[in-house]
């Protein structure tokens, strides 16, 4: 019943990718087609990021009065909402009115099963948990390279991504007795009684503080490439919208990937060694759009950060109940889920006016500058855990 109810997991973190990405595959052609400057996707990203943030914050409160499976249930219908009216939308303030239901969904989903699955599976359900958003986050630029191949129908693409989320909200209200029935066959994995702690207390914890830093730093990353990566080959290499959209799916392809082989080699590999290995193939990627390189080859350089940071997130939240225990790993998992979104806020705030003014020539230097900080911040908290007498090396 157990791996039952993790497929059902598995599916339903399809349903946090798919938005993910759709915003970043449809602007080329959205932004042209309703008359927006293109920096105006760093808006309505930052209004997606922010309601994430709340949720993610507030995820804590709403999982222990209401239940992991009922808040997922029900973010998952929301955010499938939220994107039919998308596809409707014919202006700027209709999109950042959705985008709110849209960001609270995925904040409330992202806290629930990451929590729910670093507590009571090992290591490798953990990667093939995020290969799962790596599933969804992939298959929403290839339908969009469809989309737009035909006449740039961007409103087409965000119509079939909302009936595969519809059919995912389904299922997760459909069974949501599994949970229950899982847990009552299995309640020593349920012996602890979660603590909610308030954003102050977790705040004094030096090692939590740089834990938002790194979770903040890898995201920033993530998502500049996933929601700018298509802008970036357009205006600077001169492809086709499709053709950039196909190119991203690179991208998306390396992030599953990645956490799939991570999954795979975390019996032999420590969580520590795995991150070392990534943050190596994040390095040549970012490197290589600093230089003149055709569109196929920067297309690589996309699928080698896809496969070096896809791992960072999954390893980093499943070593949290280790470090800080059950009890409170729930209050700073839902906490690294806000760093995580303050830093796509930060990202899009930023850098949208910077193309704006600039050109998209300063793209790579956002991604240098984000790998940068993620790699020195892990160090530090590398460093805090080795005087508590732990280690990322040791946890496989």
């Amino acid at each position: 019943m157990a791996t039952f109810l993790l497929i059902i997991i598995y599916v339903t973190f399809i349903s946090l990718g798919l938005p993910d990405s759709s915003i970043g595959a449809a602007w080329p052609a959205l932004h042209v087609d309703l008359g927006f400057d293109v920096g105006m996707q760093s808006l309505l990203s930052a209004v997606v990021s922010f309601g994430t943030v709340v949720a993610s914050m507030f995820s804590a409160r709403l999982i222990n009065k209401f239940g992991t499976s009922l808040i997922t249930a029900c973010s998952t219908l929301l955010t499938a909402l939220a994107l039919l009216g998308f596809s409707f939308s014919s202006s700027l303030w209709w999109l950042l009115v959705l985008a709110i239901p849209l960001g609270f969904g995925a904040g409330a989903i992202d806290a629930a099963l990451n929590n729910y699955v670093a507590t009571h599976y090992k290591t490798f359900a953990m990667n093939c948990l995020h290969c799962f958003y790596g599933v969804g986050v992939t298959l929403t630029p290839y339908i969009f390279s469809f989309t737009l191949a035909g006449n740039n129908d961007w409103r087409g693409g965000f119509r079939v991504i909302f009936i595969i989320q519809i059919a995912i909200a389904i299922l997760a209200f459909a069974t949501l007795s599994v949970w229950t029935k899982v847990k009552a066959k299995e309640p020593e994995k349920d012996n602890f009684t979660p603590q909610t702690l308030s954003l102050k207390q977790m705040a004094k914890m030096r090692p939590v503080r740089v834990a938002w830093v790194v979770f903040f730093s890898t995201c920033a990353l993530e998502f500049l490439c996933g929601t700018w990566g298509c802008t970036f080959l357009v205006k600077t290499k001169g492809v086709t919208e499709s053709y950039a959209a196909a190119l991203i799916t690179l991208y998306y392809l390396g992030i599953t990937l990645g956490r799939f082989l991570s999954g795979v080699i975390s019996k032999k590999v420590s969580c520590g060694g795995i991150l070392t290995i990534g943050f190596s193939m994040v390095a040549v990627g970012v490197v290589s759009f600093f230089f003149n390189l055709p569109p196929w080859l920067l297309g690589i350089g996309f699928l080698l950060i896809g496969l070096g940071n896809g791992p960072t997130f999954p390893n980093l939240t499943h070593v949290t109940p280790l470090i800080y225990g059950k009890e409170r790993s729930q209050s700073i998992i839902g906490t690294q889920m806000a760093a995580c979104n303050l830093g796509i806020l930060f990202m899009y705030a930023v850098s949208g006016p910077l193309f704006q003014a600039i050109s998209f020539k300063v793209f790579p230097y956002f991604a240098l500058i984000s790998f940068a900080v993620m790699v020195y911040a892990f160090m530090v908290y590398q460093r805090l855990l080795v005087k508590d007498g732990k280690s990322f090396y040791a946890w496989h």
